[in-house]
């Protein structure tokens, strides 16, 4: 059974409304939408990189928060709700140098009416994992027109 609110996950609508944000600066890609997953792939690049030419651990925790609320957003009714992000952690594992790409995956753990949790697993081309996240997020009413 889809988590989607509309059983299913617009993929070519992120991609072209992020294009010109920070997602898009970074190269982000929403990927793939499963039943209850989010994938993405984002570059390790001279934009996601630290002066050692490794990933920057930021780019990371941007890439896991890019996920997160991105698959938190189709979860709820949009035109009632809206998701912001309440908290995020990583644990980093392994460097990745420059000209290779990294993948995510989003999954929730928890999906209540009022606060998402989702574990969003970065890994290495190989499948090897780079940063472990969790993302907390908060589910608020739109405000009404003024």
């Amino acid at each position: 059974m889809s988590i989607w609110f509309n059983n299913q996950f617009p993929l070519g609508y992120v991609n072209e409304r992020a294009a010109h944000c920070l997602n898009g600066h970074l190269g982000i890609e929403i990927t793939e939408a499963g039943d209850d997953f989010l994938a993405a792939r984002m570059p390790v690049d001279e934009r996601t990189v630290n002066p050692a030419g490794v990933l920057h651990g930021g780019a990371s925790i941007v890439f896991a928060e890019t996920l997160a609320s991105w698959a938190g957003s189709f979860v709820i009714d949009a035109a009632r709700q809206q998701c912001v992000g309440l908290e995020i952690n990583g644990n980093h594992m392994r460097p990745v140098p420059a000209g290779h790409f990294v993948t995510g995956e989003a999954r929730p753990e928890m999906l209540g009416r009022r606060t998402q949790i989702w574990s969003v697993r970065v890994r290495t081309e190989s499948g090897k994992l780079v940063c472990l996240s969790r993302v907390t997020l908060a589910v608020l009413e739109k405000p009404s027109a003024y």
